[in-house]
Formats: structure tokens, sequence, C-alpha cells
């Protein structure tokens, strides 16, 4: 199958990056959302980030303008009847992202292949929502989309091996470097990265040091480029939320829990950089 329209669900933090490097690729991309507020932000943040690649000599004005001009703004999921292959990238909601797929099995050609980038949902329950559980796959891109080069691909017990070759070609095209993970809650990304945050959190929750400290320590003493708690921050607080209880009932595991802090910052609206404040403010 020789794809060349691409589909986007989303035109957030995930759904505008997943669009630009489909769109940098050569592909001509449909980016749909539920608003036109929405797909203009999420047009007006991928304009920003090419601009930075030009102005680091990365790209040229003319390559800029073309890569914008192969992405077409969508409010009406009907638009996908013309995609190849489509990814979703809606909130990590397991009723929101049922519902999308219906729609979509519903909306696509049959041979259309449609993937998700949830974070942590088992892609067999996402599956069983459509008629095409071999044409469903996992295509879990790591943020910010258009500089992390991983893409984690997760198999559906009904994939097709044609559906896996498709999306791992169609990873290697984009410029990143696929790994396969099987279809387990978390898959293997958040699996480990999600309960190392909680932990982080629950050190700030018993008083074992600031913020800052916790972060300093997992900076320097680990080597990360960014510590826990301005990466759950930079993640979204209510995304990593919705990992962790995934992970909770998938598992049934207490060691899955999630922090009584992390839930009361998500209670409160503190999601992050997303909405100013999260365990950092911000401006």
């Amino acid at each position: 199958m020789d794809i060349k329209t691409f589909g986007v669900i989303g035109s957030g933090q995930m759904g505008n990056g997943i669009t630009q490097v489909a769109a940098t690729s050569g592909l001509s991309v449909i980016m749909n959302d539920i608003s036109q507020e929405f797909v203009d932000r999420g047009m007006t943040t991928i304009s920003k980030n090419l601009d930075r690649s030009v102005e680091k000599g990365k790209m040229t004005a003319e390559e800029k303008q073309a890569v914008l001009s192969r992405i077409k703004p969508s409010i009406s999921i009907q638009d996908m009847a013309a995609a190849d292959f489509v990814v979703e990238a809606a909130t990590e909601n397991e009723k929101i992202k049922f519902q999308i797929f219906k729609t979509l099995d519903e909306t696509c050609r049959p041979e259309a292949i449609l993937a998700t980038n949830t974070s942590s949902i088992p892609i067999g329950r996402i599956a069983a929502q459509t008629k095409r559980p071999d044409k469903l796959i996992g295509m879990h891109f790591m943020n910010p989309v258009p500089v992390m080069k991983l893409v984690e691909i997760i198999r559906g017990i009904a994939t097709s091996d044609e559906t896996f070759q498709l999306t791992w070609d169609l990873s290697i095209r984009f410029g990143k470097t696929p790994a396969v993970a099987n279809d387990y809650p978390g898959f293997i990304a958040n699996r480990i990265l999600l309960p190392m945050i909680n932990e982080a959190v629950y050190c700030l929750y018993h008083g074992v040091g600031k913020r800052e400290d916790i972060d300093t320590v997992m900076k320097l003493g680990m080597n990360h480029p960014m510590g826990p708690l301005a990466l759950a921050d930079l993640i979204g607080l209510d995304t990593c939320l919705a990992i962790m209880e995934t992970l909770y009932n998938g598992f049934k595991d207490s060691k899955y829990r999630p922090c009584p802090l992390l839930v009361k910052y998500v209670e409160a609206g503190w999601l992050g950089r997303k909405t100013g404040r999260g365990f950092y403010e911000y401006k």
C-alpha cells in the first residue's frame, strides 16, 4: 500500500508534532481537531517550529512554505475518508478514544490503517471498537515529536504483518527509530518512565526533598536531561495521572498507585506547562 495522504486526529502538543514530521517527510497531511481555534493554534505552533529550523539553516524559507502547503486543517472527522493512514493523538481518555475509532472505522476506506498514539491504553481494547482489528496498531511518538527520535510500535493481538511493516517503514520515513513493544499497559516507555515520575512525586509528598533538589539529583546524579518533576510538567500532570491509573487498573499492583499529591494537583487544575502551573510555575 502506497501511503500518500496521512491523517492526524488532534492538533495539540503531540498532534501538531506528528503533523509536522509527516508533512516534512513529503506526505499530504490532514490535521483534524474539534474546533477551528485548536487547529489554528496547532498550525501556529508548526509554523514557529519551522521558523526555528529556517533560522538554524536546517531548511529554507521556501521549504518551510512547502511543508505548510502540504497540511490541510480540518474540523470535520469525515475528512479522514481521504486518508490512507490515520494516527489518533487525542487526549489520553479511553472513552474519547473509543468513540474516535468507532467514527474513523465508519469513515475511512476499508484498506486504511488506523493507528493510536496512546501512551498506555492496550491496543487490543481500542481495536475491539472497530471492524478492522488487523489494520489497527499503536504508533507512540515521544514528546516533543519533531526532536525525539523514538517511535514505539505496538501490535495488538490481531494486527497483521502488513500493517506492522507499513507502520515500521513510515516511522523510518519520518526520520525516527522504531522499537517494538508488546501490548501491555504502558508498553515499554511509560511502564518504566511514569513509575519513576510517580516516585519523584512521592518524594515531594513525603518531604524527602524540595522540587529543585529532587530534579537536581536526577539530572546530575543520573545524567537525565530534565528532572522528573519538570518532565511531568512538560508531559502534563493529567496525562501522567491517566497513565498511572491505566497501569494501576491494568496490573492491580500497588506499586503503580498514583501519588495523592499528583491527584490533588490535577484536581486543582495544575496540569503543568499548558496551564502555567504544575510542580513549577510558568509565565
